[in-house]
């Protein structure tokens, strides 16, 4: 799966988490350029992506992402 592919299947997760199917999602975005994105939503969305990628993000990753590109990375990183 290339970086395309994973943004792709993010944004449909982030539009489901968030019940908003507007929501636009590129490598930049971060927590607070989506409304509603907090803590606990957070944990929601690491999840439900954890689930999907059959990935387990370190407590360390998480902490540390900036971005959604970051998250990809970390995906990558996993999933070769």
């Amino acid at each position: 799966m290339d970086r395309k592919e994973i943004l792709k299947k993010i944004t449909e997760i982030i539009r489901d988490v968030f019940d908003d199917d507007k929501i636009d999602i590129s490598e930049e975005t971060v927590a607070a350029d989506v409304e509603g994105w907090d803590s606990l939503t957070h944990i929601t969305l690491i999840g439900t992506i954890e689930d999907e990628f059959n990935i387990k993000f370190a407590m360390k990753d998480v902490v540390n992402m900036k971005n959604v590109g970051e998250m990809i990375d970390l995906i990558i990183k996993q999933t070769d």
